[in-house]
This record gives C-alpha cells, sequence and structure tokens, in this order.
C-alpha cells in the first residue's frame, strides 16, 4: 500500500462584497417584504450578536454586484495575489449552500472564470455550512493519495439573492387575497437576518510554505446524523404534515405563492438539537478515534451561526469532558456574519492574520451544519518555516 502524503494549507484567502451593512440598514439593503418592516428583525438580531455583514448587493441602486461563482473566483484571486501558480493545482473543489444555477455544477462554474486556469479535475458539493468542508476534505483527500500534487478547495455564498423583499411579494399577495396577515412566517423571516453573503479559497499542497505560516491537516472527519433526525434547514422545498414536498412537484403558481425557494428553518427544531448532535455525538467519537484531548489544543475555531449557541456550546463540551475554554475561541461572526459554507474559510483567514502562530500549536476547527444535521471537525497543526 502506497503510503499517505501530509497535506499542507499553504495559503488561505477571503473575500466579502461591499462595505459592510449594519443592523439599521440591513433591511434596507435587503428591502421590506410587503411594505412593511419585519416585526422579529431586531429581536433576531439582539440574539445572533451579528452587528455588521456584506451582501453583493449595491446599498443605493439595490443592483447585485456579484453572483455566488464570482464571489467564489474573487477568493481564489485573493490566492493568485499571494502568489499561487494556477498552473501548480490540478484539482478544484467548489462548495456552496445555494448555488447560482441548477446546472451546471457551480465547480465548473468557476473554474471558466479563474484567469489563466488551464484543465483541472473539478468537483462540486452541495448541502449546507458542511458543503465547504466536504470541498476542503476532497482537495485534502487529493494530495494525501498523491493523485494531485497541489490543489484548491474554495466555498461562496450569495444568501442575499434569495432573501431580498421582492421575493416574497407573491406569497404577500396569495395572503392578501384569503385575508391573511401580509406576512411570511417566522422559519423564512428568521434566517433573513442570519445569512450573508462571502467566499473564501485555501490552496493545498504535500509540503509546507519555505518561509512563514503553513497549516498541517492531520484529519478532516464528516459526518451526517439523517439517519434519525428529520430536515431542519432547506429550500427548494417545503414541508407538510411531515411530508417533504420538492419544488418539482408543484406548479410555478404555488412555488411563487408559497415561496418554496426560499430558505426556511425549523428553529425550535435546531435549538433542541444541533449541540446534542453536532458537538457531542460527532466530537464523542473522534475523541476516541483520535486520541483526542482538550489540553492539546492551543486554538478553538467554531462555526456557529449565531451567539445564542456560544454559551450551548461550551455547554456540550463540558457535557462530554471535553472542555476548551473560551479565551482559546475565534470567530468573527460578529463583523463578517453568517456565510454558510464559507464561514470556516473566512474565520481561517482573518484568524491567520490576526495571532502570531507558532510552530507545533493544535488548531480546531467545527462546523456544523443544520440541513439535516451535519457535522465536521478539522484538526490543524501550526508548521512555521521562518
Amino acid at each position: 500500500m502506497t503510503a499517505l502524503a501530509d497535506v499542507y494549507i499553504n495559503r488561505v484567502a477571503a473575500f466579502l462584497p461591499n462595505a459592510p451593512v449594519d443592523n439599521d440598514h440591513m433591511e434596507h439593503v435587503l428591502g421590506m417584504v410587503g411594505d412593511t418592516p419585519s416585526r422579529v428583525r431586531k429581536m433576531i438580531l439582539r440574539s445572533n450578536a451579528i452587528k455588521t455583514r456584506h451582501y453583493a448587493i449595491d446599498p443605493t441602486t439595490r443592483e447585485t454586484t456579484h453572483t455566488g461563482t464570482e464571489l467564489a473566483v474573487e477568493a481564489i484571486n485573493g490566492l493568485i495575489a499571494q502568489g499561487m501558480d494556477v498552473n501548480d493545482v490540478s484539482c478544484l473543489a467548489c462548495g456552496t449552500s445555494y448555488p447560482d444555477q441548477v446546472m451546471p455544477g457551480q465547480g465548473v462554474m468557476v473554474h471558466g472564470l479563474i484567469p489563466n486556469a488551464p484543465a483541472y479535475e473539478v468537483l462540486t458539493t452541495a448541502g449546507v455550512c458542511v458543503a465547504g468542508m466536504a470541498a476542503m476534505k476532497h482537495a485534502y483527500n487529493a494530495i494525501r493519495t498523491g493523485e494531485h500534487q497541489g490543489a484548491i478547495a474554495v466555498a461562496s455564498e450569495t444568501a442575499s439573492a434569495i432573501m431580498r423583499g421582492e421575493h416574497f411579494q407573491a406569497e404577500i399577495n396569495q395572503k392578501q387575497l384569503e385575508d391573511a396577515k401580509p406576512e411570511i412566517g417566522f422559519e423564512k423571516d428568521f434566517l433573513r437576518w442570519m445569512l450573508s453573503d462571502g467566499a473564501g479559497a485555501v490552496q493545498l499542497s504535500h509540503q509546507p510554505n519555505a518561509q512563514g505560516v503553513s497549516l498541517k491537516i492531520h484529519w478532516i472527519d464528516l459526518i451526517s446524523y439523517a439517519n434519525e433526525m428529520p430536515v431542519c434547514m432547506y429550500a427548494g422545498a417545503e414541508i407538510q404534515d411531515t411530508r417533504f414536498i420538492s419544488w418539482k412537484n408543484v406548479t410555478k403558481g404555488e412555488r411563487d405563492a408559497r415561496s418554496l425557494m426560499s430558505v426556511k428553518q425549523d428553529v425550535k427544531l435546531l435549538n433542541e438539537n444541533i449541540v446534542r448532535c453536532t458537538v457531542e455525538n460527532a466530537l464523542l467519537r473522534l475523541i476516541e478515534k483520535h486520541r483526542l484531548k482538550a489540553e492539546d489544543i492551543d486554538y478553538f475555531l467554531p462555526h456557529y451561526s449565531s451567539g445564542f449557541f456560544r454559551d450551548k456550546l461550551l455547554d456540550g463540551l463540558k457535557n462530554i469532558n471535553f472542555v476548551i475554554p473560551q479565551e482559546k475561541w475565534f470567530t468573527n461572526l460578529e463583523t463578517k456574519g453568517n456565510t454558510g459554507s464559507a464561514s470556516i474559510y473566512i474565520i481561517l483567514q482573518e484568524f491567520l492574520e490576526k495571532y502570531p502562530l507558532k510552530n507545533g500549536q493544535k488548531v480546531l476547527c467545527y462546523i456544523p451544519e443544520s440541513g439535516r444535521f451535519s457535522s465536521c471537525f478539522m484538526l490543524l497543526e501550526v508548521v512555521n518555516g521562518n
């Protein structure tokens, strides 16, 4: 059996479109639903602790400034600006929650816009937040097995494209015809104040940087609990009496009137299960599998969707006797928002920029997904070439 190669993250880049949008201006940029201010916006913002985020929308004209594909390419351009040669890469893995098109895959659309790129093996990963890490794992395995010498993993989100107020107008019109309240359901309005836009990319190879910091990937572990859990976060469908109904099985008029293409979430199901499934159950496996010890972790990079979960995450770690003190945590949720599958890339880029890392330090990344309750943990080690 051929020995597996070590894999290193050589470069990390992030791209966030336009100027940050604060809480007082976000409804102006996204647009009101039915010309009525949201009744739950302020409550949700107090809970999620997000103060600014970015949208691929011009705040003055409200025109779209970037597609999800273009955001991903901007992040890859950031790798190129740092010195990456596109010819040193032969594998591209691209993840996103909500691609710009049904087909072709988002990965080939990104590949087509990378300046001067040669032919690549290209993979598109789907899902929600873990889609970005599924892309990373494919790139990691491509290097580890020796099939490729260099790879790019990238994730991007343009949540704003489907959260604009005007996209819900058909539903509002239908409700007014039925003499119902002209507002959308909480499961849809909730996410309008939670999600935002951005992209991140990494370059991987089998060698650390000759100078500066690299991150050795010890392992990437993904697991799904869909075998025991129902759907929690979804788009392009609706749930009626526990039946999951696809957008393909209703008329266009019904899709519009019920906003089937919007992103929705069962918040009660989320709150009751996200920590138990994606922290406690998932991490308990890894403690045994990798002989993981909390005291060996120098930094913890969690992607949680809301500040509401910060202390609940700590409680989950306490429940399995794997306490990582919060002074070792780093997240940029407050200033960058929740960018879904791109979040961990954007967190990692800012972390590397801000922290004076030392050779041998261990970094544990945590990425949950509420789609149908999946989880990913990644263990990194700092390699300093200086």
